[in-house]
C-alpha cells in the first residue's frame, strides 16, 4: 500500500520506529497528486519544492529526537488561508496574484509542528457555494465519480483527502463547507464551536459564522488537527478563552448511555431514500453500542435557509467591500476612481459573489435593515434556543449530513436555491455556533458516500468526536476508497 494511503497516526508511528522518512512520505503523496489532479483538480497550487525542503527539515528535526505529531507530515490548506509568501487566491479573479505577508494562526501552529504544506486547495470562490463549481479557475471533481461534484465550498479539500493527494486538509466552513464535502466524498470533516479555533489569517466570509476545522481520512486524525489548532488567540477578538483539552484522550470510550438526539425536522420529504435509510441504519448501529435514542424537536429549522442567507450576505457585502483595486489584488483601469472601482469589482468577482454581495448590500440598506438584518439576527437567537432546549436532555444531536449523495457537474448551476438546499442540514449549526462532525456511514446504489452529521454542546467536541469514533470503528465506510 501506498504511503500516500495512511493517516497522521499511522504515519507518525511509521517515522518514530524509522521505518520511513518524511522525504519518503512527501515524494509518495506529490507522486500520487501528479498521478491524479490533472483529473480531480483539487489543488490551485501545489508548493513542490517547498514540500521536499519542509520534508527533509522534519527528517532532521526527528533525528534530533523533537517529534511533535504533525511532524513530516503532508497537509493541504483550503486557498482562502493565508501562508507568508504562497499565493492565496480565494479561487478569485480579484485575488488571482495576491501573495500574504504574513501567516495565518492555524498554518502557524502546523509549522511550529513541522509539517510538510503539500499546496493550497480549490473552493468556491471566497467559499461562496456548495459544489466548488463557483471556482474563477476551475471545477474540482468528486474522487469517487468524476463526472460528480465533491461538494463545496471545501471542495478541494475533501477531494484531496479522499482521492489521497495528502494525508490530511483543512477546510472552512461557514455554512456547511466543511461537513458537507466531507460527506459527499466520503472522508470526515470537523465544524468546531465557533471561537474555538481562531480565524486570524481566513480571508473574511461571513465573520459570525465562518470557522476553520479538519478533514481527515479518520476521526482519530480529526482530533489529532483539533489539538493543534484550538486555543484562544489574541490576533482574533473572537476567539474564546476557553482551554482545549486533548481530543485524543476520548478516542476509545464506550457510549453506553449517551443520548442522542433524532430531530424530526431533518427527516423530510424530498431526501434521497439511500441517504435516508443509511442513516437510520447508522442510528441503529448507534444503538447497539448502548447509545439511547430520544426524539428532539428543533421547531425553527424551517426559517434557517432564509436566516442565514440574509446575515452571510450582508456580512458579505461588508467584508468585500475591501476588494476595489486600491490596495492589493487585481485592478481594472477606468477614466475615474468610480470607474476603476466598478470595472475591477464587475472582473474580479464571479457571478455567485456578485449575487451574494447584491443580496447582502440591499438586506441592509436603509428601509430594508430592520425588515431583513435585524429580523434574521432574532431568528438566529430562536435557532441557538432551539439547540439550547434540545442539549438539556441529549448529550449529541444526530442528523443525515446532506440531503442527497454528490450530484452531477451542472446540474444544479442554473438554480441557486436548489444549490443553497444542498446546505440545509449544515446551515442550523452555524447559526448557533455549535461543533458537528460529518462521518461516513454508508453508500448509495450507485456507489457514492453518504455522511452522518453528529452535533454537540458548544465547546463540546470531544463528546461528538467519541460518539463518531465508536461508530467508525464499528464500521468499514472510512476505509472504503475510490477506484482511482
Amino acid at each position: 500500500m501506498g504511503l500516500y494511503r495512511k493517516t497522521i497516526a499511522e504515519i507518525h508511528g511509521l517515522l518514530k520506529k524509522g521505518e520511513v522518512t518524511s522525504k519518503d512520505v512527501t515524494a509518495s503523496v506529490l507522486k500520487r497528486i501528479d498521478e491524479l489532479d490533472d483529473r480531480v483538480h483539487a489543488y490551485v497550487t501545489v508548493t513542490r519544492d517547498m514540500a521536499m525542503a519542509s520534508a527533509d527539515a522534519a527528517d532532521r528535526r526527528i533525528l534530533s529526537g523533537d517529534f511533535p505529531l504533525l511532524c513530516g507530515i503532508p497537509i493541504a490548506i483550503k486557498d482562502n488561508m493565508c501562508i507568508n509568501g504562497i499565493r492565496t487566491t480565494c479561487s478569485s479573479r480579484i485575488l488571482e496574484n495576491f501573495i500574504p505577508p504574513y501567516e495565518s494562526t492555524v498554518t502557524s501552529r502546523f509549522l511550529e509542528q513541522g509539517y510538510v504544506l503539500t499546496g493550497k486547495t480549490n473552493l468556491d470562490e471566497f467559499a461562496m457555494g456548495s459544489s466548488t463549481e463557483n471556482s474563477a479557475f476551475f471545477t474540482t471533481r468528486n474522487p469517487w465519480d468524476l463526472e460528480r461534484i465533491p461538494g463545496g465550498s471545501s471542495g478541494g479539500s475533501a477531494a484531496a483527502v479522499a482521492g489521497d493527494e495528502c494525508i490530511a486538509a483543512l477546510g472552512s466552513d461557514t455554512g456547511g463547507s466543511i461537513r458537507q464535502p466531507a460527506a459527499l466524498c466520503g472522508v470526515v470533516g470537523l465544524k468546531p464551536t465557533y471561537g474555538r479555533v481562531s480565524r486570524y489569517g481566513l480571508v473574511a466570509f461571513a465573520s459570525s459564522l465562518d470557522q476553520i476545522g479538519p478533514i481527515t481520512k479518520d476521526v482519530r486524525d480529526s482530533a489529532i488537527l483539533m489539538n493543534v489548532i484550538s486555543g484562544h488567540d489574541p490576533m482574533d477578538s473572537t476567539s474564546a478563552p476557553v482551554t482545549a483539552p486533548d481530543f485524543t484522550a476520548v478516542l476509545g470510550m464506550e457510549i453506553k448511555g449517551m443520548r442522542i438526539g433524532i430531530p424530526k425536522e431533518y427527516f423530510i420529504e424530498g431526501m434521497d431514500k439511500d441517504v435516508d435509510v443509511s442513516v437510520r441504519e447508522a442510528i441503529k448501529r448507534l444503538e447497539s453500542l448502548g447509545a439511547v435514542p430520544v426524539e428532539v424537536t428543533l421547531p425553527h429549522t424551517g426559517y434557517a435557509i432564509a436566516t442565514y442567507y440574509i446575515l452571510a450576505t450582508s456580512e458579505a457585502s461588508s467584508n468585500l467591500a475591501r476588494y476595489d483595486g486600491v490596495k492589493y489584488g487585481f485592478r481594472e483601469a477606468g477614466k475615474d476612481l468610480l470607474e476603476m472601482y466598478m470595472n475591477t469589482r464587475a472582473r474580479g468577482f464571479g457571478a455567485e459573489v456578485k449575487r451574494r454581495i447584491m443580496l447582502g448590500t440591499y438586506a441592509l440598506s436603509s428601509g430594508y435593515y430592520e425588515a431583513y438584518y435585524k429580523k434574521a439576527q432574532q431568528v438566529r437567537t430562536l435557532i441557538k434556543r432551539d439547540f439550547d432546549e434540545a442539549f438539556k436532555s441529549v448529550d449529541v444531536i444526530v442528523t443525515p449530513t446532506a440531503p442527497t449523495a454528490a450530484f452531477r457537474l451542472g446540474e444544479k448551476t442554473e438554480d441557486p436555491l436548489q444549490m443553497y438546499l444542498s446546505d440545509i442540514f449544515t446551515i442550523s449549526v452555524n447559526l448557533a455556533g455549535v461543533p458537528g462532525i460529518s462521518i461516513p456511514c454508508g453508500f448509495t446504489s450507485n456507489n457514492l458516500p453518504i455522511g452522518l452529521q453528529l452535533i454537540g454542546k458548544h465547546f463540546d467536541e470531544e463528546t461528538i468526536l467519541k460518539a463518531a469514533y465508536a461508530y467508525e470503528q464499528s464500521t468499514d465506510w472510512h476505509e472504503r476508497k475510490p477506484k482511482i
